[in-house]
């Protein structure tokens, strides 16, 4: 990207930093509910800043509105609490317009795929750089239990307390099918996993997206007691021979009934909008290449004649 399509870039001195802490990087306490799985991810997140080493001006840190999405609140960087089923489009031109930023935006299954569910699927198939986890929790915590797009069939809610009659999204298939070049699944409780899905979402060049079950204790308590083998479920992973450049095998995986499969479904290369964006201006910009502002001006007023 040319010069005068960004800011300028701070000074390359991570390396002549000291590493930040855990008590640097936290803001206010969270005020979850106790035993919520949402500490858990934003613990692996806290632990992906320090690990990585990113300072606080290099990351930014945007949702929308519900449970899930105060995380902007508890960690001390950049960040932005934006309005509901939005948080995307905020931090799709924070990306494109701060390619210097780590963009990493947290949602939940109401802000994702309801009021959101449009932003989401242009967001994908633009490709735009950017990590997008949604802990998915099969309700509408927030607001006190109604029935969320993933909400299995026959969950009674306040919206629904005869059982929700509605097939609820799939947000693997939709991401898969939506043409999002990064898909993974994991679970707040296997927070090693969780971090390695991140760690591997932050590497693509692309929009990578991480589907998190994340239990809400107080309105629908035991929803992935399925996945938890502490609870006698089962956590499967994602088989060792898949492919995850092939998209139909994805999608089958993605199928399986649930809690499902575990890990890195899908993950393609293919051009981002930065990228795409950043040959625009280049290209325009070259049009008029060692003309000062006037002249430009001045020729553009003398093709409106």
């Amino acid at each position: 990207m040319s010069d005068s399509a960004t800011l300028e870039q701070p000074p390359q001195d991570a390396g002549e930093r000291q590493p930040v802490t855990k008590k640097e990087i936290t803001s206010n306490q969270p005020t979850w509910c106790p035993g919520c799985g949402d500490f858990s991810v934003l613990s692996i997140y806290y632990k992906l800043i320090q690990k990585r080493n990113i300072h606080h001006e290099r990351v930014a840190t945007v949702a929308g509105i519900g449970c899930s999405s105060r995380f902007p609140y508890f960690v001390q960087a950049h960040g932005a609490h934006y309005i509901h089923g939005r948080a995307l489009s905020f931090a799709s031109g924070l990306s494109i317009s701060r390619p210097d930023l780590h963009v990493f935006t947290f949602g939940g299954d109401g802000d994702a795929f309801s009021i959101g569910g449009n932003h989401f699927i242009h967001t994908a198939r633009k490709n735009i750089k950017m990590t997008y986890l949604v802990m998915d929790n099969f309700v509408y915590g927030l607001t006190k239990k109604q029935t969320s797009p993933t909400s299995p069939l026959g969950f009674k809610s306040k919206t629904d307390n005869w059982g929700a009659l509605d097939r609820p999204i799939n947000p693997m298939k939709l991401a898969i099918s939506a043409g999002t070049t990064f898909v993974a699944r994991t679970t707040h409780t296997n927070p090693k996993h969780m971090l390695e899905m991140m760690n591997a979402a932050m590497d693509h060049d692309g929009f990578s997206f991480i589907e998190c079950l994340s239990e809400c204790t107080e309105f629908f308590p035991g929803a992935f007691d399925a996945s938890n083998p502490r609870k006698g479920g089962e956590f499967s992973l994602v088989p060792e021979d898949h492919d995850p450049t092939d998209e139909a095998a994805a999608y089958a995986l993605a199928s399986e009934d649930f809690p499902g499969r575990f890990g890195i479904f899908y993950s393609v290369q293919r051009p981002t909008k930065n990228a795409l964006e950043a040959g625009v201006i280049d290209a325009a910009q070259g049009k008029f290449k060692g003309k000062q502002a006037p002249d430009v001006l001045q020729a553009t007023f003398n093709k409106m004649k």
